[in-house]
């Protein structure tokens, strides 16, 4: 599976698959310095179950670890991964008060 990073400025998207096979994570700067909100994740209901949400988000997350960034998961998908695998998201989780407030 190829996954490809669109960048758009202060946002951007993790994605593989086009059209109806498009399955995407997005992301944008946090309110807390140095940080990335992961607040989206999509999969097409016929590709759930294989593993490719998980695979979008290790993506982002070794993007994020590159920038010596930390990630807010906003997404409630990023945020039961996390809470799942505390050994492999423990050091760059953060939170915010209002993950919504992005700057």
């Amino acid at each position: 599976m190829q996954i490809v990073h669109e960048d758009q400025g202060r946002t951007g998207i993790f994605a593989t698959g086009e059209g109806k096979d498009r399955a995407e994570l997005t992301y944008a700067p946090a309110g807390i310095q140095n940080s990335l909100i992961f607040d989206h994740t999509y999969v097409p209901e016929h590709m759930r179950g294989q593993g490719i949400a998980e695979k979008l988000v290790d993506h982002a997350v070794a993007f994020a670890r590159a920038q010596g960034k930390t990630v807010v998961p906003a997404c409630s998908y990023v945020r039961a991964l996390f809470d799942r695998h505390p050994e492999r998201y423990g050091d760059i989780r953060t939170e915010e008060e209002k993950p919504v407030g992005r700057i």
